[in-house]
């Protein structure tokens, strides 16, 4: 951990120091560039912020940690934190490291972490853990993401009841035109039917239940800010279509990130098909220093 760390300060270090490279470059959603602080005010004034990722995107993590940090301050605490990468039955295991009833080896070594926690998803747990902060566990336990992926929504009848409190409230409804969607089925082409209409099943569980995981969780006056995985809120789809179908009142700002070839980051070469501006997007180097 301690040798990738060094690395990518080197890397970061090298980067900020060449004029010809950026770390990053913030777009509103006018797609005018804009820098950190103005960022950090405009997001401050949400009830959510949902800060997408790709996962092994180091300079991404950062920049979520830093963006957590200021928030911190502009919001004086008022804050609660909420993540994919935790399932709802991990929340007890969570909660116990948080509040110090568990250290943080045995917390690593009895839950099932993603394999970049420690570099990428750990600095934002300890976070909250020295500054008391709720941090939640919002996504869907993964065996019942699989259920649905095999077997259709269906198969979540069968489930036990002591199991459902670890997914989003039966029944929801399933948009497979909302953003995102269409493409997912794209993907697996024309002669996949069923098996993609599961696929994306599975998906909108995982969504919905995240989406009610923050609903449950966020309170007036305080900033929920939760990170995901880009695909689960780009193009105001996936979380924030089920935030905003059972609230439509909920203020809710999306960072959108993309990869880009070009050195100068510019918006206009990063756009990938379907792109749709959000409140912010974030254009990172394709050659960003990666964790896995």
């Amino acid at each position: 951990m301690r040798k990738i760390a060094i690395t990518f300060l080197f890397l970061l270090t090298v980067l900020v120091n060449a004029q010809e490279l950026k770390v990053y470059q913030i777009y509103n959603q006018k797609e005018k560039k804009v820098d950190f602080g103005k960022m950090i005010s405009e997001l401050s004034k949400y009830d959510v912020v949902l800060f997408g990722e790709h996962h092994n995107n180091a300079v991404n993590h950062w920049l979520q940690l830093e963006t957590t940090k200021a928030l911190y301050q502009k919001k004086n605490g008022q804050i609660t934190l909420g993540a994919e990468m935790f399932e709802r039955h991990q929340q007890e295991a969570l909660t116990s490291y948080l509040t110090n009833k568990t250290d943080d080896k045995t917390f690593q070594s009895s839950t099932n972490l993603w394999q970049n926690y420690k570099t990428d998803y750990k600095p934002l747990v300890d976070f909250a853990k020295e500054k008391k902060l709720p941090f939640i566990a919002t996504n869907v336990t993964r065996k019942f993401a699989s259920y649905v992926s095999k077997n259709g929504l269906a198969s979540l009848d069968t489930i036990a009841d002591t199991d459902k409190k670890y997914i989003a409230k039966l029944p929801f409804e399933i948009d497979y035109d909302a953003p995102g969607y269409p493409e997912m089925i794209k993907m697996m082409g024309d002669h996949a039917g069923l098996r993609a209409k599961q696929f994306v099943a599975a998906q909108a569980l995982k969504d919905v239940t995240m989406a009610e995981s923050i609903l449950l969780n966020q309170k007036s006056g305080n900033l929920f800010i939760h990170y995901n995985g880009d695909y689960h809120s780009k193009s105001y789809g996936g979380i924030y279509w089920f935030l905003k179908k059972a609230n439509p009142n909920l203020k809710i700002a999306v960072i959108e990130v993309l990869e880009a070839q070009d050195d100068t980051l510019s918006i206009s070469k990063a756009k990938d098909e379907g792109y749709v501006p959000t409140e912010f997007i974030i254009i990172f180097p394709s050659a960003s220093p990666k964790t896995f």
